[in-house]
């Protein structure tokens, strides 16, 4: 058989996608089935009692959406958020800004609690805004900010949000499989997140989950949902065992490899997983710190799975990243928004959160840096020598 495209291998060790495992590489070659077919009903199931494992919950709303991570996130939005409620949207990255964003598209009137990029948002921060704004219905927040590799406080922040009875919706893109999420335990009414992270699963799915709480505000609403395809009434009529009724075409070998990578997760066990990230992040920032590199981010609020260097002023971001990918065939992240051109995000995600990879990029970082220690060295002995006088 001819393919008609076939793809460099490369090791993604950046923000997103992370390697994908073989198992479920080989789960989304399986016959393409039809999506009203009841094998592919009791492969809904049993993803839906999987994801409920992970995101520790028992609420019946959890479902993988058709969409990447940002699909799961306008979705919870625009379901949640009516038009001029008031909702209060932690921002200290780009993601938090995402968010906030989408809330104004359909007419939120948003509420910003603001701290620097590479800063965790405090609850007091928090308890301030709500202090000042009681009637808030609702309160968003990104648990492990991509753009930045901060860790936020997921359960206080929901503690402060129920304190006031504001609704929370928290976005678990990146942390969800690399840190502890404990939906019902800490309280979170809406949440979401993506394959492409610590799942290790192909980008495309976005799961989600919504507690009896959202279920109620989104059934009791006042104005329509601002969105045919994203309208969590009708996709959730899809997914009850009792209906199936027919919404979308649902990616079918999109949810094979999510269903492998969800086994393949709960295999492992949770703790296990957790501890695999915060070893490799070690593992890292040990290495880094040798070369002289340093962290964004303090040590108290790290991502284990999204480290956050900081570019010396010596190096050329862009530059650096291409020599990593053309020599090594490595990706890493860049910056983005105001941490664009002084940052590499590198994420040891998933499959990608193994030793012999950390190695292997310490080992091409390394001679990529005394490559450029040499460059300098040879420019500064040439500024240096004298002119050379002709006769």
């Amino acid at each position: 058989m001819h393919l008609s495209f076939i793809p460099e291998s490369t090791l993604l060790l950046g923000p997103g996608p992370s390697p994908v495992h073989d198992s479920v590489l080989a789960a989304t070659s399986q016959p393409t089935i039809g999506h009203l077919d009841k094998q592919c009903f009791a492969l809904m199931n049993e993803i839906k009692q999987m994801l409920q494992q992970v995101f520790q919950t028992r609420n019946a709303l959890t479902i993988p959406l058709s969409g990447p991570g940002s699909a799961g996130m306008e979705a919870c939005v625009a379901n949640l958020v009516e038009p001029n409620e008031k909702v209060v949207v932690c921002i200290n990255g780009a993601f938090g800004q995402r968010i906030a964003d989408s809330a104004r598209k359909v007419g939120g009137n948003v509420i910003e609690v603001r701290t620097a990029w590479g800063r965790p948002i405090t609850p007091t921060a928090l308890r301030d805004t709500l202090t000042q704004h009681p009637d808030a219905k609702s309160v968003c927040f990104v648990h492990g900010e991509t753009s930045t590799g901060v860790l936020n406080d997921a359960q206080a922040l929901c503690a402060v949000a129920r304190e006031f009875g504001a609704l929370t919706i928290v976005d678990a893109v990146t942390s969800l499989g690399g840190v502890e999420v404990k939906v019902d335990e800490w309280g979170i009414d809406a949440i979401f997140s993506g394959t492409q992270k610590c799942l290790s699963c192909p980008p495309g799915l976005s799961p989600i989950s919504l507690s009896e709480r959202a279920v109620n505000k989104l059934t009791q609403r006042q104005s329509p949902i601002p969105s045919w395809f994203l309208d969590l009434s009708m996709i959730s009529n899809y997914w009850d065992v009792s209906s199936r009724a027919y919404h979308h075409t649902a990616p079918i070998n999109a949810l094979y490899g999510l269903h492998q990578a969800l086994s393949n997760v709960l295999e492992e066990g949770r703790e296990e997983l957790m501890a695999r990230h915060a070893e490799c992040q070690e593992l890292l920032i040990s290495g880094l710190e040798t070369l002289g590199l340093e962290c964004l981010v303090d040590k108290d609020s790290r991502l284990p799975q999204l480290t956050t260097i900081l570019i010396p002023d010596y190096m050329d971001d862009k530059d650096f990243r291409e020599q990593l990918m053309a020599e090594y065939k490595i990706e890493i992240g860049g910056g983005i928004g105001e941490l664009a051109g002084q940052v590499w995000r590198i994420g040891l995600m998933g499959n990608g959160a193994r030793p012999e990879y950390v190695e292997q990029l310490l080992d091409a970082m390394s001679r990529l840096h005394l490559r450029s220690f040499i460059q300098i060295e040879m420019q500064a002995d040439s500024a240096a020598q004298p002119a050379t006088c002709l006769n």
